[in-house]
């Protein structure tokens, strides 16, 4: 299975566990609810995504707006602001793919132009009306997230009157008709269930265990986040998100046999050590 990008592709087998891929986060943020404030100065962006890089990630995730729960938004000069100099200091001392984690076709474009391959967008792009033609015209990759609600409202009592896999795989196939009508190429895509994005502990458990179900209805590549989440704490009784690591490298290593491709992580040297264990263990 082909993901094609801005420049390069990435191919995955059937199930994605020889050729499974990581994603690795880049917050320049002040206020995001693992790593807020960490990589606020440029020159400290640069060098942990070349440290990403260097431990195993394909892909660097760069993001200028919170969508933790309850986020309050942020307008995309100051987006622009905080994502684009990171991007194009990565690109000038990297090959890497980099991933602009927007919602704002405006800060798509300028992180397009400053060197980004992929649009990672939590709406789906629904957020902004002129996303699908940015994305199109470009010939990003493009992720496609299920969110019900928005940040500020997603987690507020949370229903699916038919099921949230059913839900969720409606959403996929609707989308995918969609964006492939407005001109964005098929092989560009790519499709994250949202957890954590309104969504209970119950419905988050549900999709976990139907992704091979999912990713066999969609027929295109699936991305995972669960990195340091509250599920994870709620689960383990771990309340310092950080300290969620081995979880996440836990659900990392299982959801790759289920054919999960793509795996956005903050730790990259321990859930590529969870990816290597588990194609050894499933070769």
């Amino acid at each position: 299975m082909i993901w094609k990008t801005r420049r390069d592709s990435l191919d995955f087998n059937e199930k994605g566990n020889a050729s499974a891929a990581l994603m690795g986060i880049l917050n320049t943020t002040p206020d995001s609810f693992s790593d807020g404030g960490l990589h606020q100065a440029g020159s400290r962006a640069v060098r942990v995504a070349l440290e990403m890089q260097e431990a195993g990630a394909v892909i660097i995730d760069v993001g200028g707006e919170s969508t933790r729960p309850g986020a309050p938004p942020v307008s995309a000069e100051e987006e622009i602001a905080r994502t684009a100099p990171v991007i194009e200091s990565i690109r000038a001392q990297s090959d890497v793919l980099i991933s602009i984690d927007t919602s704002k076709a405006a800060v798509a474009l300028a992180a397009i132009a400053a060197g980004a391959d992929i649009v990672n967008d939590v709406t789906g792009l629904l957020g902004d009306p002129d996303m699908s033609t940015v994305c199109a015209e470009s010939g990003v990759g493009v992720v496609v997230m299920h969110m019900q609600g928005t940040p500020r409202t997603m987690q507020q009592n949370p229903q699916y009157t038919e099921g949230v896999v059913a839900e969720v795989a409606d959403f996929f196939r609707q989308r995918c008709r969609a964006l492939v009508e407005a001109g964005i190429q098929l092989e560009s895509l790519c499709f994250d269930p949202g957890i954590g994005f309104g969504k209970t502990l119950d419905q988050n458990l549900a999709l976990i265990q139907q992704l091979a179900a999912l990713q066999s209805d969609i027929a295109r590549p699936l991305l995972l986040g669960v990195s340091r989440k509250s599920f994870l704490g709620t689960i383990t009784g771990i309340e310092t998100p950080e300290h969620r690591d081995a979880a996440t490298a836990m659900i990392t290593a299982m959801t790759c046999q289920q054919g999960v491709c793509l795996h956005r992580v903050h730790n990259v040297p321990l859930n590529k050590q969870a990816l290597q264990l588990a194609a050894s263990v499933s070769s």
